[in-house]
């Protein structure tokens, strides 16, 4: 679905030069439901600009369901954002009209587009939970509901693609909780492509796969070792938290050069600290990194 191929992007000011990706490699399968996570500064919205064809790379190859978005021109770059991806923001003021209610809000990108079916959206309110609340305004409804409302419209288009912009950020962990099972039960019923942009590395429980972006480039994958239906199925709620850390297995990304990021942590182990320089070596089929010898130094 997501092919990036060394993506660079450099904002610049007449006095001011920002390398926001330098380098930047992912691939996402059609259907997967993934998170990316980063720091802020890390490039990790800067990317999802550019998938939402909201923004274009300063160099590198991007293409989404097999479309060269750098060879797109605005009135195809019009298209694809309005019927192959939906976008959901985590300030629901970019999502939603405020004196619209929750089934106008969602009935507007469908009459945009020029289809007249105004049952959609009373299809995608029932299947986000909000069939006997549709007709309430967002006044009316709390910041759980609105966010279901923001990914209604998201889906009212039948996109490919939905990107969510730190859709959890501005609620607290119950409600946050609900909005990410809500994500998962519309990519096991539609097969819909999700990739979630979050700096809370607690979302990995609710993923499969995690891609962790560091100084503009991808640093890590965490690939989950079981399903995550199969973790609750045996573990209740406490063990399940206790379990959280365990649950993926990380691993460093290797790019095209041979060169890869360290996960965070690992070097701050004494021997490594303060130094910038490792030893590489072979051992038993494997590479393994070592502290500077006795008399080297960073």
């Amino acid at each position: 679905m997501i092919r990036c191929e060394g993506l660079v992007k450099i904002y610049k000011t007449a006095d001011l030069e920002v390398v926001a990706l330098q380098g930047l490699d992912m691939m996402v399968e059609d259907g997967e439901l993934m998170a990316i996570i980063g720091n802020s500064g890390s490039g990790k919205s800067t990317l999802l600009n550019m998938l939402g064809g909201l923004d274009k790379p300063s160099a590198g190859k991007l293409s989404v369901d097999g479309k060269d978005l750098l060879a797109f021109g605005e009135k195809e770059l019009v298209k694809y954002k309005r019927e192959s991806v939906g976008f959901v923001w985590q300030n629901n003021a970019r999502n939603l009209i405020p004196y619209l209610t929750a089934r106008e809000n969602v009935e507007l990108p469908i009459l945009l587009r020029g289809n007249r079916r105004r049952e959609r959206a009373t299809e995608l309110l029932e299947a986000v939970g909000l069939g006997s609340r549709m007709k309430n305004r967002l006044s009316e409804l709390s910041g759980g509901e609105q966010q279901r409302v923001a990914i209604a419209i998201a889906l009212a288009n039948n996109p490919r693609l939905l990107l969510a912009d730190e859709p959890t950020g501005s609620l607290d962990t119950k409600t946050s909780n609900q909005v990410l099972d809500l994500f998962r039960e519309l990519n096991r019923t539609t097969g819909i492509t999700i990739v979630i942009v979050t700096h809370d590395p607690q979302l990995a429980r609710k993923v499969d796969r995690v891609v962790q972006i560091r100084d503009g480039k991808t640093s890590a994958e965490m690939i989950r070792r079981v399903s995550y239906a199969e973790e609750l199925a045996r573990l209740d709620e406490e063990n399940a938290e206790q379990a959280a850390a365990e649950s993926h297995v990380e691993y460093a990304v290797v790019d095209k050069a041979g060169r890869l990021q360290i996960p965070a942590g690992y070097l701050d182990n004494e021997g490594f600290k303060g130094n910038n320089k490792v030893r590489v070596g072979m051992e038993d089929g494997r590479i393994v990194l070592y502290p500077p010898e006795d008399g080297e130094s960073a």
